[in-house]
């Protein structure tokens, strides 16, 4: 139950992290900090052994320093190279190449989308929410597409199978 209660704040912080960087091209640390900090006491009720948890370390300190690298080469933003490491700590191994397929294809898919967007809607007329995501120049809320992959990539992960199997259920 309590790990379930865990994946629950797992998901609702990755829809939280979409939603605010569609606002705000922005992504807070806290959000990412509060994210990567549950994975600890998330393996521990999963206790799925030593191998298993230093696996998923040994992925998210991978993805951090690879991330770190993409940002100072001007890839993407600051909160994005921590968003995904964060997500890749609850993914894990058996995650990982899901989660990076599914983020690249859904970042395609809204980077398309996005520019579309910009240049057919009227200047002055972008919805209240989502106005940073809409001005000319301005990068592309990359937070949707890693919240996307984590929820493709969420089944492959020990830590998250509790609450899907549970959701299954209630259908």
């Amino acid at each position: 139950m309590i790990l379930t209660l865990f994946a629950a704040a797992f998901f609702a912080f990755c829809i939280y992290a979409a939603l605010i960087d569609i606002e705000t091209l922005t992504i807070p640390n806290w959000l990412n900090g509060w994210l990567a900090f549950l994975f600890v006491p998330a393996a521990i009720v999963a206790a799925p052994g030593w191998d298993v948890a230093g696996m998923h370390l040994l992925v998210g300190a991978i993805a951090f320093i690879v991330s770190v690298g993409l940002f100072f080469l001007g890839v993407y933003g600051g909160g994005d190279a921590k968003f995904i490491p964060a997500v890749m700590l609850w993914l894990g191994p058996a995650g990982a190449m899901p989660f990076l397929v599914a983020t690249a294809i859904a970042g395609g898919i809204l980077t398309i989308v996005i520019v579309i967007l910009r240049s057919v809607m009227p200047k002055g007329v972008t919805p209240g929410f989502g106005v940073a995501t809409f001005e000319d120049h301005k990068g592309v809320p990359y937070g949707v597409a890693i919240a996307a992959g984590a929820f493709m990539a969420a089944p492959a992960s020990p830590l998250l199978t509790d609450l899907l199997s549970q959701i299954q259920l209630l259908s």
